[in-house]
């Protein structure tokens, strides 16, 4: 087991991954040019040469967090709009429009979705050598 000092800087270098993940930069090195386009995202880091894809499949886990986050933003709204409303709920507005969210709000997501993913992989799967984490 290491020092308390030692757990403390590895939780620090965790939240610091986690945070790059959410701002869609490199996990490793804070590097922000990550995507050509919206839905291409670079094989390798362009400033500390990481590569995002270690192995075929790697990014289902993106896509499963993609969903979940949809439907988390979907029932959390769905709840505060049935509240707001109650008791005349317009339920035919609520299935459309969730519909609609259900389709469109994975496509704003999928880009976040990825590097939420590389930085979870890194942070909590141990994939990063030592000393690789740049401030």
């Amino acid at each position: 087991m290491g020092s308390p000092g030692e757990a403390a800087r590895r939780r620090m270098n965790e939240l610091v991954m986690l945070w790059r993940g959410v701002t869609m930069r490199c996990p490793v090195c804070g590097s922000g040019k990550l995507f050509q386009r919206w839905t291409h995202m670079v094989g390798r880091c362009p400033r500390c040469d990481w590569s995002f894809e270690h192995e075929e499949g790697y990014w289902v886990g993106a896509m499963a967090f993609n969903i979940v986050l949809t439907e988390l933003i979907f029932a959390a709204l769905l709840v505060a709009i049935v509240i707001a409303t109650w008791p005349d709920i317009p339920v035919w507005r609520l299935i459309l429009g969730g519909v609609i969210l259900n389709i469109v709000l994975p496509f704003f997501l999928y880009p976040i979705s990825k590097t939420i993913w590389a930085a979870v992989d890194l942070a909590f799967l141990n994939r990063l050598p030592p000393g690789r984490l740049r401030r």
